[in-house]
């Protein structure tokens, strides 16, 4: 009962919020359901993740991209507030509690055993060296919201590291985790997690897959995406590995760049093999071709891999032969990023509004609260 009441909620609060956002109707394609505002989240800032729980349930993350981010985990209510989780005080940042304290989470998930995991960056800023000891996995009971385990990657963060994305595979005889970094620098990477002795390997860290693309041109909202600052200067974007999605059979995973038109796959059994050098994890990366400019990633049972095409504004979706095509696309998807596909076949992702942070527009602040959670229906669920 407790899941209809919060989606009946969230869809009557959906239908009130498009009003009050002007939201024309989506385009969708054949074989999925249309667009639609699931809520409006009143999010202090830049919600660049999201997760939702069996129960209904929703989880938004707020990296903590400068002093304005006053929280980095909340919990979306189906009025489209959204309060700190699990608590205000997990949320305050303390250098002297590093392993306790939440910093900086772009991304969470929730495991099929229910279990609530948050990606902490360990960041203070959008830049800067990650906090000791603050960078780390956090698994949550959502029941009790109560931490039940931190999982410290302290030893496979670099001074200029950014983590960025999380995938866990909780599948009976397997406990593991995948995360990318994107690098401050662009110089990306990989990292592997064994969760049941939290062991991780830092993977094809600066490898090309996981690099910046030099020279790449991104544009969005009609505005070629760069730097900014407030004197008219402007520098290149950089954003190595970031989106990730992971095979319905958890044999491969899915990953590419912010700043790269391509999409790569490499096996997980040579991440999670300590055994094996990078050299030998690269031999495994298979280069899938173009894909567009994207943020999050998303795989389905079919094997099938969703876009955020933020540069159309649209969703799109890879099937297993290559085959790519926009599935939904609408003006106010503005920077959609992070997916989230539930059992029962709906597909949420975030309209994240990164682009109209203030460093890419000369310190203005352009987003546009409350920001806007899509769902749409497809003919499958969660790889």
């Amino acid at each position: 009962m407790q899941v209809e009441r919060r989606r009946l909620l969230g869809g009557a609060a959906g239908l009130f919020a498009a009003n009050l956002l002007g939201l024309r109707p989506a385009r969708s394609e054949p074989g999925t359901g249309p667009l639609e505002l699931f809520v409006a989240a009143q999010a202090p800032t830049t919600p660049t993740g999201l997760t939702l729980a069996p129960d209904g349930r929703m989880f938004l993350f707020m990296p903590r991209f400068d002093e304005r981010t006053i929280f980095t985990a909340g919990e979306v209510f189906p009025d489209g507030r959204v309060v700190p989780y699990p608590s205000e005080t997990a949320n305050n940042p303390d250098p002297a509690k590093a392993g306790e304290r939440l910093f900086h989470v772009p991304n969470g998930v929730v495991d099929r055993q229910g279990r609530l995991w948050l990606l902490d960056a360990g960041l203070m800023a959008s830049s800067g060296e990650p906090v000791p000891g603050a960078a780390k996995l956090v698994c949550i009971d959502p029941a009790t919201n109560a931490t039940t385990r931190t999982i410290p990657l302290q030893d496979v963060v670099t001074k200029t590291s950014s983590l960025n994305d999380l995938r866990v595979d909780a599948r009976p005889g397997r406990e593991v985790a995948y995360i990318t970094d994107q690098g401050q620098d662009g110089a990306g990477a990989l990292i592997a997690v064994d969760l049941a002795s939290g062991r991780a390997l830092r993977r094809l860290s600066g490898h090309a897959s996981t690099r910046s693309v030099e020279g790449t041109l991104k544009i969005v909202e009609g505005r070629v995406l760069l730097k900014r600052k407030a004197n008219g200067t402007t520098s290149p974007i950089q954003g190595g590995a970031n989106g990730l999605a992971l095979s319905p059979d958890g044999t491969r995973l899915y990953y590419t760049p912010l700043i790269s038109r391509r999409l790569y796959a490499v096996e997980t059994a040579a991440l999670l093999d300590p055994a094996r050098d990078d050299a030998a994890v690269a031999e495994t990366v298979r280069d899938l071709g173009e894909k567009g400019l994207t943020g999050g990633l998303a795989a389905d049972s079919r094997d099938r891999v969703y876009l955020s095409l933020q540069e159309f504004d649209a969703i799109g979706r890879r099937d297993p032969d290559g085959r790519i095509e926009v599935i939904a696309r609408d003006p106010n998807l503005v920077w959609p990023d992070t997916f989230w596909i539930t059992a029962d076949g709906w597909l949420y992702l975030t309209a994240a509004q990164a682009n109209r942070r203030p460093e890419h527009n000369g310190g203005v602040d352009r987003q546009q609260p409350p920001y806007a959670i899509f769902r749409m229906r497809i003919d499958a669920g969660p790889a």
